[in-house]
């Protein structure tokens, strides 16, 4: 499969799944434009996987108008900005609540509103959400309901767009091995005292494969949306997560 000639915008882009998005969709000769709030990883990913770079926050939509000036003609569009904190319920606050739900949803609001607005032919909307998206978790409620938001904007989005050449979808992804993942290990261990090994253990262990999910594994299926033969997948939240979902 070959992506020469699109031009792909991945947010999130200077760490973890959104590298590995980056390098993916170069290695298919796309022109790779990754997205993010700071010049030190988005510089070093650029560097590595040849992508280009530009520094926007994705809860600003001042900020996310002028990502897409200086991205300029964008074909594909990966919403992958995210961040996750756990805590049990009673101690969310509302600053919590509104942080989370900024970036893991108003963020892809912003970022597909703006994006589809420039779409002009053949076009790709993939947001990454999460197996939180699909079903339930203790100690992530702000988390979760942001994800399962990204649900219901995909799906909803996707009747809208039906009768153009452009698809909107969501990839849900259990736990995958990037530093998020590592942050949330770090967490958990210094709440509960359990060791690093006990911890990243008992994540492998929500997935039936025993295992976290690796991160080309999502880029491998974000391709196959913006492969031949994807014309029909539309509004679909697809789970990445060895069936466990």
């Amino acid at each position: 499969m070959t992506l020469t000639g699109h031009r792909v915008l991945v947010t999130g882009g200077g760490t973890g799944l959104g590298r590995d998005l980056a390098r993916g969709f170069v290695a298919a000769g796309a022109e790779v434009v990754i997205a993010g709030r700071t010049q030190e990883t988005l510089e070093r990913t650029a560097e590595v996987t040849g992508a280009e770079w530009v520094r926007a926050d994705v809860t600003d939509p001042v900020q996310v108008a002028a990502m897409f000036e200086a991205v300029g003609r964008c074909d594909i569009v990966i919403a992958n900005a995210g961040q996750g904190e756990s805590a049990p319920f009673l101690k969310v606050t509302l600053d919590d609540w509104h942080r989370t739900l900024a970036v893991n949803l108003t963020g892809v609001f912003l970022t597909f509103q703006e994006g589809l607005s420039r779409m002009t032919g053949w076009g790709r909307l993939i947001a990454v959400a999460s197996t939180a998206g699909l079903k339930g978790a203790p100690y992530v409620v702000p988390y979760s309901a942001a994800k399962h938001g990204v649900v219901g904007l995909i799906r909803s989005l996707a009747f809208e767009v039906a009768r153009r050449p452009v698809t909107v979808n969501a990839l849900c992804p259990g736990f995958l091995d990037t530093e998020m993942t590592d942050r949330t290990v770090a967490n958990i261990t210094a709440k509960t005292g359990r060791s690093e090994v006990e911890t990243r253990a008992s994540l492998a262990a929500m997935s039936p494969q025993n295992r976290l999910i690796r991160p080309e594994e999502v880029t491998a299926a974000a391709l196959w949306l913006c492969g031949p033969g994807s014309d029909a997948v539309n509004g679909q939240a697809i789970p990445i997560d060895g069936g466990g979902t």
